[in-house]
């Protein structure tokens, strides 16, 4: 199989886009449910206002030639097509670093850290298997191991023969994984957004011996599984069926990732577009919406994961984890599975810390690296 690595660029035909137009200037809103609150899920008036906005302000090619700044590539690994940036350090002694992604997020993401860690890093950005430009995918399996295999292939091909990664959300379990398929080469990971499930209830002795913030952690993990577990529920168990919605409805696609960014960013009381600039936020949805990969980035990202609840193997290899005010890991659950040197709580921040609090995180990683090689 081709191993060729093929310079790309993005370039959405104007008929999508004018299709885009139609829809949403078509858009049927559905009733307002009792309130119109975020509890019970996307509020009909902040929808409609962010749908006005994006109809009649928003450009997607003022996205377009910004995503375009950056050298991009596309090469086909273990028979998938895979998207990547790759932006080259001005420093020929800089460290290569493989950044991945989560769900709802992007390579669109790290817009925000390119600029402050090029002069430390050779940057290696791909899109998650299903997932924007590297969708939709063409078989089942692609599980946090294959996709970490095939990112060490990437680097291979690449020239890098040594390499940090860095991740959050699914990011956080690719990039350990890189390491378990490849611990020679991984000279440390760096993951934001990391959280190992403990089984609950836990035991009362063992309660008291976590500390406040921890113990608030553990209460916020159970609330998740209790208020927010639905959309994991759906992409695990039918994507397909979901699909349909996202794919041909963009309102649909913009109200199923914006309510994660409400529920994820911090403080989760405010709206996302007073944290997150609205273009963004729109940029990043576009990015499903053009490509269509609602239903293959949910389920890659969660009905191939087959290790929830399963102890992975410490790689061994110095971890760093930060952990933002929004985030909920508790070291104790973490470290069976890994070998963690550098652990930072933040008081701010939400999920999309690359994002959110752009300064913090690279300042955690440039520290965490500077003495790895």
């Amino acid at each position: 199989m081709s191993e060729e690595i093929t310079e790309f660029r993005i370039d959405i035909p104007q008929e999508r886009l004018d299709d885009l137009q139609v829809r949403l200037a078509n858009t049927i809103f559905p009733t307002a449910l009792p309130g119109d609150g975020w509890d019970t899920g996307v509020p009909v008036h902040w929808l409609r206002d962010i749908v006005e906005y994006w109809r009649t302000e928003y450009s997607w090619r003022d996205a377009e030639a910004q995503l375009n700044k950056f050298p991009q590539f596309t090469t086909t690994i273990d028979g998938q097509r895979i998207y990547f940036m790759h932006i080259r350090s001005e420093n020929e002694e800089a460290t290569p670093l493989l950044l991945t992604h989560g769900w709802p997020g992007s390579v669109a993401e790290f817009l925000k850290v390119i600029p402050l860690l090029k002069d430390q890093f050779h940057l290696v950005i791909p899109a998650l298997p299903g997932f924007g430009f590297s969708g939709p995918t063409n078989d089942a399996g692609w599980d946090t191991t294959r996709t970490a295999r095939a990112w060490a292939t990437l680097m291979d091909r690449l020239g890098y023969d040594r390499f940090g990664v860095q991740g959050g959300d699914i990011g956080a379990a690719v990039s350990p994984e890189v390491a378990r398929v490849a611990p020679d080469r991984v000279i440390g990971v760096h993951v934001n957004g990391a959280m190992a499930i403990p089984q609950f209830p836990i035991p009362e002795d063992e309660w008291a011996t976590l500390t406040e913030l921890e113990q608030d952690r553990l209460n916020r993990i159970q609330a998740f599984h209790r208020e927010e577990f639905g959309y994991i529920a759906i992409q695990s168990t039918r994507p397909q069926t979901l699909a349909y919605g996202l794919v041909d409805s963009p309102v649909g696609q913009l109200a199923w990732i914006m309510d994660k960014f409400r529920e994820w960013t911090h403080p989760r009381e405010v709206n996302p577009e007073e944290i997150l600039d609205r273009d963004w936020l729109l940029t990043n949805v576009m990015i499903y919406w053009l490509t269509g990969t609602a239903g293959s980035a949910g389920y890659v990202g969660y009905a191939q994961d087959t290790s929830w609840g399963a102890i992975a193997k410490n790689s061994g290899v110095p971890t760093a984890m930060i952990v933002f005010a929004h985030d909920a890991g508790v070291r104790r659950y973490l470290e069976p599975e890994h070998t963690i040197v550098r652990w930072t709580d933040v008081d701010r921040g939400g999920h999309f810390a690359a994002m959110e609090e752009p300064e913090i995180l690279v300042a955690d990683i440039r520290d965490f690296f500077k003495d790895l090689g």
